[in-house]
């Protein structure tokens, strides 16, 4: 029987465009419904998932609706899998009883997969400083790691034409300079560290105290509950100089932060809720301020006609 050769160049190409599209289909990340159990944290992950009011939105959307966004996580020597992105998901989808969830499986070494895990959570509108510095470090680390040492030539780790510190901040809307600051509060000893998010400590300060070593940080930390003070950023300058000198002690540390800020003796600050009593409700900030001017240049004025007298 002859064969038809226009049917065989026909099956032919039929199964050339059949392996392309298979090709293709087997390249295409794939989301899986895996179980809600075996995905677990990334290993020192530095973002804090918070049960706060973002949190109970969240749990009450995946209770009406379902994780919408996969999560992305790579698979676990030991079994399991291991979250890159998606951890707040997570553990909102455990407390709205969610078995399983969807995830995009992905093959990554360490390095590639921490600077995916930061990326992915720095996109979130409110981070706490004690999260960007780790953030910040663990990429920063991970980007060295991929692009190799540094030559005794150029001790400046680059990557192309920037410093790897610059590339960081270029993605984040930061500097260089900012990412290295926030990096060295990775330096602070956790109850530090703490009063940073806490809003206890300003930053620059922060920065400054950094540099001390954990023994002088902790003496400084029983200085600034006896003193019942927060540092100003002359005092951290100060005590860090100290510490550089070799002069830093608690005794000093006490001093310095006993010391009657400049601010303390150039303002006089009311409380809102001290003034609120005196206004209605409906009075704005700006107003409150043009009516209290307005009293206190009645009472001047008083004041200068009676010593007329």
């Amino acid at each position: 029987m002859p064969i038809d050769s226009g049917n065989l160049a026909l099956k032919g190409l039929d199964d050339l465009f059949s392996t392309e599209e298979n090709r293709q289909e087997e390249q295409r990340e794939q989301v899986q419904q895996i179980p809600i159990d075996e995905l677990h944290p990334f290993t020192n992950h530095p973002f804090k998932v918070l049960d706060d009011e973002a949190m109970t939105r969240t749990v009450e959307s995946i209770a009406q609706y379902g994780v919408l966004a996969p999560l992305i996580a790579r698979p676990r020597p030991e079994g399991g899998y291991e979250i890159i992105s998606g951890h707040r998901r997570q553990y909102a989808a455990k407390l709205a009883g969610l078995d399983t969830l969807p995830v995009i499986v992905r093959n990554m070494d360490d390095d590639a997969a921490v600077i995916l895990m930061v990326d992915s959570n720095l996109q979130r509108e409110h981070i706490l400083p004690s999260e960007r510095a780790l953030a910040y470090k663990m990429k920063l680390d991970a980007m060295r790691r991929t692009s190799g040492r540094p030559s005794k030539e150029n001790p400046r780790q680059l990557v192309g034409n920037f410093e790897t510190a610059d590339v960081i901040g270029k993605e984040s809307g930061e500097s260089g300079r900012q990412v290295q600051r926030f990096i060295r509060l990775t330096n602070l000893i956790p109850e530090l560290l703490d009063m940073v998010d806490e809003k206890k400590i300003s930053f620059n300060p922060a920065v400054e105290l950094s540099y001390l070593d954990e023994s002088q940080q902790r003496d400084f930390l029983e200085a600034m509950q006896d003193t019942q003070n927060a540092p100003s950023l002359s005092q951290a300058q100060q005590l860090k100089k100290m510490a550089q000198q070799g002069e830093f002690s608690y005794e000093k540390a006490f001093d310095v932060m006993g010391q009657e800020k400049k601010s303390e003796k150039d303002t006089v600050t009311i409380k809102n809720e001290t003034l609120r009593k005196y206004f209605p409700r409906s009075y704005t900030p700006k107003q409150m301020e043009e009516k209290i001017i307005q009293l206190l240049d009645a009472w001047q004025k008083k004041q200068q006609r009676r010593n007329e007298r």
